[in-house]
């Protein structure tokens, strides 16, 4: 009895653990089969099985196209079997995915974030007018408001006309223009009142929820 068992140090790895032992014994013996039938009725069971582990899946769109990929690969591409699906090859699944870019477009003002450059590109795609105005003003209010967040300090405002201007690559001059910025402390207090309106609806919640707790009823 003890020379029949089985040690996981000599045992082969499992090419995907998530599935267990068994099933890859199931594979193995599927792959084994000689007969075309019975083979292709052992896949279709395996298949079975395998859905069964993941009963939460089942509505999942691609679910059994997943599934039969899993079966192959964890056959090692070796299982020949009539799959409803295409099979999958080992040269796509080794295949190293393309690199992907960094979003970070100015990682010199990082704490301005992507969505400045995101408003300041449509900013210049806009007309000449009053509409375009009002929106490089608004941007610039929102880049302050964010260099006091990293800060938390005052900036002067030909500090933001500065970055705006290289931001936009020289298509945005507001330091030309003989209008200001909100005042710093006007956005240090709007934080701060943001900031005291989550606290107190924080503390709200809390307040509620041990009221429903000290009211309920015990038996």
């Amino acid at each position: 009895m003890i020379d029949q068992l089985e040690y996981n140090t000599e045992r082969k790895r499992l090419i995907i653990p998530e599935y267990g032992r068994h099933i890859q014994k199931m594979i193995n013996h599927a792959i084994a089969t000689e007969d075309v039938v019975e083979r292709n009725k052992i896949a279709k069971a395996i298949i079975g099985v395998m859905g069964n582990l993941q009963p939460h899946l089942r509505d999942v769109p691609d679910f059994q196209h997943k599934l039969w990929d899993q079966l192959f690969i964890m056959s090692d591409f070796r299982l020949e079997v009539d799959s409803p699906y295409p099979k999958p090859s080992r040269e796509i699944l080794q295949e190293r995915p393309d690199p992907l870019g960094y979003p970070q477009n100015f990682p010199k003002y990082r704490f301005y974030g992507n969505n400045i450059k995101r408003m300041i590109d449509v900013a210049n795609s806009w007309d000449e007018g009053e509409m375009k105005e009002a929106l490089e003003f608004a941007i610039a209010n929102h880049m302050k408001k964010c260099y006091l967040n990293w800060n938390k300090d005052t900036v002067e405002d030909y500090v933001i006309f500065k970055h705006l201007l290289e931001l936009s690559n020289g298509k945005i001059d507001l330091a030309k223009r003989d209008e200001s910025l909100s005042d710093s402390s006007n956005l240090l207090k709007q934080k701060k009142k943001f900031s005291n309106s989550n606290n107190n609806n924080s503390k709200n919640q809390q307040r509620n929820k041990n009221n429903n707790r000290n009211n309920r009823k015990r038996y």
